[in-house]
Formats: structure tokens, sequence, C-alpha cells
């Protein structure tokens, strides 16, 4: 056989494996590599950003420090923004308006190894809508380790910081602390709010417990980004038997991070203590029935229109069922349109607008 005829038998052989391949094993191999890749890039992307901050804060400390020690006025952002534009032409970033930016990001975080740690973890314009609406450094630094955590979008951290998330964060009232593990209560203390924000239904008027249930399905997107990350919707009116009747949860969640099943019962009215006995039932079936050995206990969320805290204190106190109580609210779209947008109020108080010049 002469090397153009072995060449040839080794093309036909390398076909044929290439064949006996099952679509489940190149399916498998072409996902790991499509992760992989997407990973590097993520990673690339996370360099460059984490960079690009730095160098803000960088820039920003500069002038401070120049104005400082030799009593430079405003002006001089605005030469140094044509200097370096000229020094660099063709890259974005170097504005006057985005050199203010930076000046006023490194007064916000006076300590370059906060920004080196969390701040320089989530992008520019993120950082931009922090340094605008949210003046508190504990705050911030708050909403920095949810951006990381959840991966809001710009317009998602916009609407977090308007609907106060961090004041609504681990505030419900619960008995987690006499019932779970101190790490899992700590863990399931943070992640039940209080109100919960149900704006987006538009609901008008006074409804029923199953129509609140019916629009918060319909608008489950929006049901999760409320509730926060590691919510798994596991069914709506989900049935359980014990004995011989039937028996219906509201809503079955599973969260990821606690590794246990979350109950939620919806109320439209307010508070009453027996709905904390009817949970700790729900709760004791969805341990029997649906629990895994690898499980963590399972947690209940009572949702009522208003809540007096001393009778919600006094009705979980002896309970043994880990379960919290919040209340909700819901903005009508008739109110919601008569309130002036978050660029109208800028216009009136002549805060500049933090989409503009974000690069």
């Amino acid at each position: 056989m002469d090397d153009s005829e072995h060449k040839d038998d080794m093309k036909v052989q390398a076909i044929h494996r290439l064949e006996s391949l099952s679509s489940s094993d190149y399916s498998d191999l072409l996902e790991s590599i499509k992760r992989k890749i997407q990973e590097a890039r993520v990673k690339a992307a996370l360099t460059v950003n984490r960079a690009l901050v730095l160098l803000y804060w960088d820039i920003g400390h500069d002038i401070i420090q120049r104005q400082m020690d030799a009593g430079w006025g405003s002006k001089v952002i605005e030469q140094l923004s044509r200097d370096l534009m000229k020094a660099f032409p063709g890259q974005l970033g170097f504005s006057s308006r985005n050199l203010k930016y930076m000046r006023l990001f490194a007064s916000s975080y006076p300590d370059r190894e906060i920004v080196q740690q969390a701040v320089a973890q989530i992008p520019w314009s993120h950082n931009l809508v922090l340094i605008e609406r949210v003046k508190d450094p504990d705050e911030r630094l708050w909403y920095i380790h949810a951006i990381t955590e959840n991966g809001w979008s710009r317009p998602v951290l916009i609407h977090q910081i308007d609907s106060n998330a961090y004041s609504r964060s681990g505030t419900a009232v619960t008995n987690f602390a006499s019932t779970l593990p101190p790490l899992q209560s700590d863990l399931a203390q943070q992640l039940i709010k209080d109100p919960y924000n149900f704006d987006f239904l538009g609901i008008q008027k006074d409804v029923s417990e199953r129509e609140l249930e019916k629009a918060l399905i319909e608008r489950l997107r929006d049901f999760l980004l409320e509730l926060g990350k590691g919510f798994a919707l596991v069914g709506q009116q989900y049935k359980i038997e014990i004995g011989s009747s039937n028996y219906f949860i509201d809503l079955l969640f599973y969260h990821l991070a606690l590794r246990c099943y979350v109950v939620i019962d919806l109320k439209v009215v307010p508070f009453e203590p027996e709905f904390a006995g009817k949970m700790n039932f729900y709760l004791t079936a969805v341990d029997e029935q649906l629990r895994h050995p690898d499980d963590c206990q399972s947690i209940g969320l009572i949702l009522c229109k208003e809540r007096n805290r001393i009778v919600v204190e006094y009705a979980l106190r002896d309970l043994t069922k880990p379960m919290g109580v919040s209340t909700y609210r819901m903005l009508p779209d008739n109110l919601k349109k008569a309130l002036p947008s978050s660029t109208e109020i800028n216009k009136v108080i002549g805060s500049p607008p933090v989409e503009l010049d974000v690069e």
C-alpha cells in the first residue's frame, strides 16, 4: 500500500470513528466547550471592568488631591477632558461629565481597598447609579453585594433602589432564630422582605386570594424578581392529601440556597393568629410528604394585607415550624401614572441623568 492509499484509509477510519460517536456524546462535548468559552469571556470581561473602575477611581482621586493641594477650581476638569481626548482620540470615557463622575466616585469611596474588594466587581454604569441615588455607604455596599449575587442589570438595580429593597430586606417578623440552625436562620431572615412590592400587578381594587394568586402567576417573572434569587416555583394550588381529604397550598417554591421548600400562603386581609396554625399544618405535611432526606426544614411565609407586629410575635412564639409573616403593597396603575418619572424629577432638581456619558 503506497502513502496516498494509506492516507485515504486513515481518513476513512477517522470518518467512521466520528460517525460512531453518539449524538449525546457529541452534544455533551459541544456544550462543555461552549460553557468553557463563555466562562472565559465572562472572566475577561470582569477583569477589564475591574481595571476600568480602578482607573476611574485613580483619576478621580488624583483630581481631588490636586484641587486640594494646588487650589485648582472646577475649570481644570474641562481642560483635562480636552487634553485627554486629544491624547487618546476615539477612546470614550474622558468627557468632562464623566471626569466629574470619577471625582464624585472617588469622594464617595475614600478607601481604595473597598473599591478593590467590592466596588470594582460591578460595572461602571451600576456604580454611577449607586453614587447618584444612594448616599449611605452601608446601603451602597448592600446593593453592591446584591448585584454580584443576583446579576442585576442596571434597570433592575434602579427598580430595586426605587422600591427601597435595602430597608425591606430582613425586616419580616419570623421565628427563624428559635426554629432553624444559626447559619440557615440568618440567611432565611435576610431573604424575607417586608413589605413585598406588588406594584407591578397594577391592581386597582380589592381582590380575592385566588385573584391575587392568579395575578402573581401571570406576572411570574416580576414576582420571582421581587422574591429574590434562588426561588423556583414548584406549583400553584399544590395538592397534598392527608387522610381522606385534599388540601391546597397557594404557592409552593423550592429555594436553591436554603435547600428547602418554601410554602407561601396569600391573605387579602390583616393577619389573624389562626393563619399561623394553618401554616404549621402545611409545613408538617410538606416535610412528611415532599422533603428529601438531604433537604433542610421547610419554611413558611404568610403574606398579608396588614399585620400587627405584637400579634404576629405572640402567634409564632411557641411554634416549632419556621415561618415568617410579611405584608405586601400594591400601587394602582392610575396612581402610578400620576407620579413623575425619575427623568422628570431630575429635570426639576437639576440632577444630571446617569445614563449620559456612561462608558
